[in-house]
């Protein structure tokens, strides 16, 4: 147990960008529920150990309301981020509303959907690797394939136009951001996102195309109705947020894991079948996911002899648990055919990404083109100089130098 002086800060501070915080292992080890201190003043406890994640990630009780008048704000802004916004948003999160929005969305945004998409997926990496390459050496390989290729995706998926990208990335950098933008900067890029997603939302019920949100316009059954305006809208953002920055930055964190140690990279090279189990292990040892999934506790529970009242604020640190070695074999080994695998970077339960199979496409889709494209590329600074990006909900890396 920690005084209240000892209650650390967090985010910890990570000295590497490839390697954990030390803290991490420390507290898995001797403390696996602590408290922390965000960065809005306010306390949470930090979860690290596999099964207590995986068991709360699932638990019902562990809800999404961090809008609680006694949930622990995430940073000290007083415009709400992704996690804790209110509205539709929220409601979309939460209990029965959340049971419905998941049953109307299983319905068109399915891993047929997805996995049809895949074919395009490649087509818009190769043209963004040739760019790259014809750009000449050395390049960012975060700005030439892992930022605009997400953002591309999710455009296309929601029927929205290439000229918007570019805005889309600014919001949903601005709604994962802990301490980039001022208050004024947050409240209008969260009035134009959604004055923006409420137009898109109008166009695409009066003019219907083959895509997602369109598609979502018409679904209706006795059951669950149709999805309201704000319900479409909020869908909208929440897809475009989730869906661009999350798989933006870990393309750039598995590519900087494989080039890294040499081996890694010339193995999936020569081996290309490897590359949807070196997708899942790069998403297990993903040494910086950001603060973890934030849980509101609405009674009083146990967890791993630990009584934590209602009202508390938890957060699930995957980082830690997907190296537990109760869990996994040489859990901080990067094992490119590790079978099963597992981890839970995706959570668990129903709250589980709905995301997932889409962000397996991409990231398998960027390891299919690179490894064909520029089987010689590698990293152009020492791993240890890398930068990670400060403030981020979730993590990544300010970028990525590669030569080939």
């Amino acid at each position: 147990m920690t005084t209240a002086e000892e209650v650390p800060n967090y985010p910890f501070k990570q000295e590497e960008a490839l390697r954990p915080p030390a803290e991490l292992e420390r507290l898995r080890g001797d403390c696996p529920i602590s408290r922390v201190r965000l960065a809005s003043g306010d306390e949470a406890l930090l979860v690290t150990r596999y099964d207590d994640v995986r068991a709360l990630l699932a638990d019902p009780r562990f809800t999404r309301r961090l809008t609680a008048p006694d949930a622990a704000r995430l940073s000290a802004s007083e415009t709400p981020s992704l996690f804790n916004r209110g509205g539709a948003m929220a409601q979309l999160m939460q209990g029965g509303g959340h049971l419905r929005w998941r049953r109307m969305m299983g319905r068109t945004f399915t891993a047929k959907r997805v996995n049809a998409m895949r074919p395009r997926v490649e087509e818009l990496a190769h043209s963004l690797v040739g760019d790259m390459l014809a750009g000449g050496q050395p390049a960012d390989l975060n700005a030439a394939l892992g930022f605009p290729l997400p953002v591309f995706v999710i455009c296309e998926l929601l029927g929205v136009p290439a000229d918007a990208r570019d805005r889309f990335a600014h919001w949903s950098d601005a709604m994962l951001n802990l301490n980039r933008y001022t208050e004024d900067e947050l409240i209008t890029a969260g009035f134009e996102f959604h004055e923006f997603m409420a137009a898109h939302v109008q166009l695409k019920r009066a003019h219907p195309g083959d895509d997602l949100l369109s598609e979502l316009t018409t679904v209706a059954d006795a059951e669950d109705g149709r999805l309201s305006e704000e319900e479409l809208i909020g869908t909208g953002i929440g897809l475009l947020v989730a869906g661009h920055e999350t798989t933006a930055n870990m393309i750039g964190k598995m590519m900087a894991m494989l080039l890294a140690e040499r081996r890694h990279w010339e193995r999936l090279v020569a081996d290309r079948t490897l590359i949807p189990t070196a997708v899942e292990e790069s998403l297990r040892v993903d040494p910086n996911q950001g603060i973890g999934l934030p849980r509101y506790i609405s009674e009083d529970i146990e967890v791993a002899g630990r009584k934590i009242p209602a009202g508390s604020t938890v957060l699930n640190s995957m980082a830690a648990a997907n190296r537990d070695a109760e869990a996994f074999t040489d859990p901080d080994e990067m094992v490119l055919d590790r079978r099963p695998n597992p981890h839970l970077t995706f959570g668990v339960g129903l709250h589980a990404c709905l995301g997932q199979a889409l962000a397996r496409v991409e990231l398998q889709s960027a390891l299919t083109v690179l490894t064909e494209r520029v089987p010689t590329l590698a990293l152009a600074v020492p791993p240890e100089s890398l930068r990670r990006k400060e403030g981020l909900i979730v993590g990544g890396l300010r970028e990525l130098p590669v030569q080939w």
